[in-house]
């Protein structure tokens, strides 16, 4: 039995289309700074772990707001900072590096969100 192209072609589209994902878009400030903001209560972070895609060269504002108590942590440009329960932090830092980085909380291995910088 012969498979029509026209069905394996299709078949194909929807499996790339499965696998490419994407990332999101960080808010950018008029001075070109690549914001992201994370939520993270009740033990998860709100809304999931989003992928966000970051010009390589750009400045990062990593705003992060917890329940809990622990240190964030920018793996890969090994940058972090704390921030306590109840409350937010930001880290400020230039993504000159290129690849996919991990933002965790440190102590509870709990990813945060990732960063795709190209």
């Amino acid at each position: 039995m012969r498979a029509r192209p026209a069905a394996v072609l299709v078949a194909c589209l929807v499996l790339i289309a499965g696998c490419a994902g994407g990332a999101a878009a960080p808010q950018v400030t008029a001075e070109g700074v690549q914001r992201i903001e994370v939520t993270y209560a009740g033990g998860a972070v709100t809304d999931g772990v989003v992928r966000y895609a970051v010009p390589l060269g750009s400045p990062v504002e990593l705003m992060v707001a917890s329940d809990v108590a622990d240190e964030v942590h920018v793996h890969g440009y090994d940058r972090r900072t704390f921030v306590t329960a109840g409350a937010s932090t930001t880290l400020r830092f230039t993504a000159d590096l290129p690849g996919v980085f991990e933002v965790e909380l440190e102590q509870r291995g709990m990813p945060l969100t990732e960063l795709e910088v190209s």
